[in-house]
């Protein structure tokens, strides 16, 4: 038997689950999946409304020391760590920047699709990607 793995969850490191919360499902369009409170942290999995089961999940994890608060928005150095991949990227676009996602640029054509560049409340850089036909991973 071939071993088969898939990237299951990831996480995003917040200031505050409830307000981490709110954004990601008020203004980007996830959905919360999980959110179990431990006593001392909760377990908080988002993903993208619409996504099939299995899908990957983001794990929402609020800084608990200095370190961590350090790295709040800056987990990728300053460059694009995430991409939201969509079928619509007009009407995603429209949403979010209705809801005021700050947009680095216009959409741009790019041989692998659709693409802009916005940032989430806490400053780590996504691109909402509506891929072309054939692109590897779409």
């Amino acid at each position: 038997m071939k071993n088969v793995r898939t990237v299951a969850l990831f996480s995003i490191v917040v200031d505050d689950y409830d307000r981490a919360i709110r954004h990601y499902c008020q203004d980007l369009g996830f959905e919360l999946v999980t959110d179990i409170d431990q006593g001392r942290k909760r377990f908080v999995i988002i993903r993208p409304a619409g996504a099939p089961n299995g899908a990957a999940g983001i794990v929402l994890a609020e800084a608990s020391d200095d370190n961590q608060r350090s790295r709040i928005g800056n987990q990728t150095g300053g460059r694009v760590g995430f991409f939201l991949h969509t079928n619509n990227f007009g009407s995603d676009h429209a949403a979010m920047a209705k809801a005021g996602v700050r947009f680095h640029e216009e959409p741009r054509q790019e041989p692998y699709g659709t693409v802009a560049v916005f940032e989430d409340a806490y400053g780590n850089l996504w691109d909402l990607l509506e891929p072309s036909d054939g692109i590897a991973g779409a």
